[in-house]
């Protein structure tokens, strides 16, 4: 999985790179089919944010996390974003038997 790391007034260390990849990698072997991912960490005067993007079953995911621990954001968006995926592929499998209309 491709995963887009960038900052804002944050300078991306190896230990951040880690974690990122650590959580939503777990996420990808959930979710295969999931597209590429951009995450954009931002840290501000007192919280940090976290806001992950990627393309799953033809349309655009977008979670956004914030703490006053970097990591923990990480960790609460890595949970939102599985949990959208997991809302996502539901709203897709409810319409799989509908009749068609006519």
């Amino acid at each position: 999985m491709q995963i887009n790391l960038s900052g804002h007034h944050v300078e991306i260390t190896d230990g951040i790179r880690t974690a990122v990849e650590s959580k939503f990698s777990k996420v990808q072997s959930h979710y295969p089919s999931m597209g590429a991912l951009s995450v954009v960490l931002t840290v501000e005067r007192n919280e940090q944010s976290v806001e992950a993007r990627t393309q799953f079953m033809g349309a655009s995911v977008a979670v956004e996390a914030t703490d006053n621990d970097l990591y923990v954001a990480i960790a609460d968006a890595a949970k939102k974003l599985e949990a959208a995926l997991a809302h996502r592929k539901g709203a897709n499998a409810s319409h799989r038997h509908e009749r068609p209309a006519g």
